[in-house]
């Protein structure tokens, strides 16, 4: 059981779609899927521990935590299966998620994902690690270091996803990207060669397509639900 309740917001009625957001983000990052995508389901998009209106709880701050904590939620509001959408860390969640509980996922469509932290290009991690082991060296001394460096630690050591696991998820994966996303295109590349079942959709626009580029990014998440 889980030691959190996690916040979320739901629109909708029909087959289950559960939005992942991405690290330090809310269930607001997807203000233009909400609407657009409760015409037709049950959409319920999450806040991870942690993050958002949703507390952080004891258990550990990792990817692996949050895919648990997304397969307590389902055995709590009674969802048995459903289409998982994922952007970034969101993404990573599902991977990982789909991967312990395969029979859970319907259809799953992830964007800007990562299999492990060198996935991500040099020019955003570094920036990223040195804020990381800033964040450490302040962090006993203060609450919004430590809670900073929990949240940059995420993207500093996590995931750890091998390519070759990947291979054994059967439901329709749909991969997208950014043409200018953060993750190096030939890891978004890898991630889509090692799905059986999987298509990929790189659209105009950085790692954050879903909400600068909405149109776009609807027009084929729905193409590949309709499908």
């Amino acid at each position: 059981m889980t030691d959190v309740q996690l916040h979320y917001f739901e629109q909708g009625q029909g087959q289950p779609l559960i939005l992942l957001h991405g690290n330090g983000e809310s269930c607001d990052y997807f203000e233009h899927q909400i609407t657009y995508f409760s015409k037709q389901y049950r959409v319920i998009a999450l806040d991870t521990r942690g993050h958002g209106q949703s507390p952080r709880g004891e258990k550990p701050f990792t990817i692996k935590q949050f895919a648990e904590d997304l397969h307590d939620f389902m055995d709590e509001n009674g969802i048995e299966k459903a289409v998982i959408l994922g952007f970034s860390d969101g993404g990573n969640i599902a991977l990982t998620f789909a991967l312990k509980y395969p029979e859970r996922v319907e259809k799953m469509i992830v964007d800007g994902a990562n299999l492990f932290p060198s996935g991500v290009k040099p020019l955003y991690q570094w920036p990223i690690e040195i804020g990381y082991h800033i964040a450490k060296m302040f962090s006993m001394k203060s609450e919004k270091a430590k809670q900073n460096a929990e949240m940059l630690g995420l993207m500093v050591n996590e995931p750890h996803i091998e390519s070759s696991e990947l291979t054994c998820l059967t439901m329709p994966v749909l991969v997208i990207a950014g043409t200018k996303d953060m993750i190096k295109e030939s890891h978004t590349r890898l991630i889509y060669k090692s799905l059986p079942n999987a298509q990929m959709n790189i659209i105009e626009g950085d790692h954050f397509v879903a909400n600068k580029n909405a149109d776009a990014f609807n027009m084929v998440v729905d193409e590949f639900l309709r499908k």
